[in-house]
């Protein structure tokens, strides 16, 4: 189990990361699809997937706001009513930003699990015009609100960082 120092990791299974890995694997398949390499599951408290979604905002044709987090959340929402929605964990191959951390906290989901950080996906897309990222941790956007996200990352940078390898030219 490769997850890098710094990572919070209370209360995490080989189903988090069996999971986490899967957001990996989808945001190659992502990339290979001709979209920015991002992706994100949401599951119940049993581990099963409820929703998953890979990023859509990708120019031209794509929605700046489709980010995998918020549409994995959305399709969630739509499924599960607020109450298990709580007991749910939304898995993402990257930190999620502050527009998706809203959509998380709004549709209910309780528990948040990353691999990349914002910072190291920074550090890898540079200035490209097609991510310019914030420089605020979920962490931070979560603490603002009335009730309480578990967030859990940044776990396995590595492996989430090799879809992103050579993306960003």
């Amino acid at each position: 189990m490769s997850i890098e120092a710094g990572s919070t990791a209370s209360n995490l299974s080989e189903t988090d990361l069996s999971l986490l890995r899967a957001t990996i694997e989808l945001a190659e398949e992502s990339k290979q699809n001709g979209r920015h390499p991002f992706a994100a599951i949401v599951a119940n408290e049993r581990g099963e997937i409820v929703a998953k979604a890979g990023n859509n905002s990708m120019p031209p044709e794509g929605d700046p706001t489709q980010h995998a987090e918020l549409r994995a959340a959305a399709m969630a929402a739509r499924l599960l009513s607020p109450e298990e929605l709580a007991k749910c964990t939304l898995y993402t191959s990257a930190e999620p930003c502050c527009m998706c951390s809203g959509a998380i906290y709004w549709c209910n989901i309780g528990r948040v699990v990353y691999a990349l950080s914002e910072h190291r996906l920074l550090g890898l897309t540079g200035d490209h015009p097609e991510n310019p990222t914030f420089s605020l941790p979920c962490r931070e956007v979560f603490v603002r609100g009335q009730r309480h996200v578990e967030v859990v990352g940044p776990l396995l940078e590595d492996e989430a960082a090799q879809s992103h390898i050579g993306f960003w030219v």
